[in-house]
């Protein structure tokens, strides 16, 4: 019998190709995926993407959505509260096992696995440690489509919000950026691919939003809007 689990799903690359691979393996029933949403402009954190999109991208991925809605300027006390939260009813659910897509950041990894550890619930990595470039690769010849949402000024220039990623994208990654954005540089929206029933439709729009992060009031990030229609 499959094990369920939930998936923590940004809507982007990474936690999308972890999915899949934990679908591949046949040793899984995914229940759900979990995603953090801004309470403030309903967005994912980080991503910005509007939350019909993300609704809309559910939908052809065929799971349903847990939504966990956070403050803009959250402190860590209420991340963990509203977090532990939908742990708790995760466990009553009947379910053992969490997805993250994290690759690289080890620091991260600790803090999910004793986090979720505290709720009684496993961790799972399906793309711990494995190479940048090989999984951006496997990624794209798969035949997912992901667009970038937002970039890190600090890393990259904006000019490179609002594009989807292919080979010449990559190739005009500066030297020193992680292909798979792992260290913040970028982040993502996938929109079709093998385990879409159909494309999620958007337009790009014509402004480009600069933000500064409320949690060091340094880093600057590059927003474009994804308009669903």
């Amino acid at each position: 019998m499959k094990k369920r689990i939930v998936v923590s799903f940004s809507g982007g690359k990474d936690s999308t190709l972890a999915l899949y691979r934990l679908i591949r393996s046949g040793e899984w029933e995914i229940d759900s995926l979990l995603t953090t949403i801004s309470e403030e402009d309903f967005r994912t954190n980080a991503h910005g993407v509007r939350e019909k999109l993300l609704e809309q991208q559910a939908l052809s991925l065929g799971l349903p959505l847990r939504k966990v809605y956070l403050p803009e300027n959250r402190t860590n006390e209420i991340y963990q509260q509203r977090m532990g939260d939908a742990f708790q009813q995760i466990v009553k659910d009947g379910i053992t096992d969490i997805m993250f897509g994290d690759i690289h950041l080890q620091d991260i990894k600790d803090y999910r696995e004793k986090m979720v550890r505290n709720h009684s619930l496993n961790a799972i990595f399906p793309v711990w440690g494995e190479d940048s470039k090989r999984l951006i690769a496997e990624f794209l010849n798969s035949g997912f489509k992901t667009v970038v949402t937002c970039v890190n000024g600090n890393r990259l220039d904006s000019s490179f919000t609002g594009r989807v990623i292919d080979e010449k994208f990559l190739q005009d990654l500066p030297h020193g950026v992680d292909h798979c954005g792992e260290n913040g540089e970028f982040h993502t929206f996938v929109f079709d691919g093998p385990l879409f029933s159909k494309p999620v439709n958007f337009k790009l729009s014509n402004e480009i939003t600069e933000k500064t992060d409320p949690h060091t009031n340094q880093n600057c990030f590059y927003f474009i809007d994804l308009v669903p229609y």
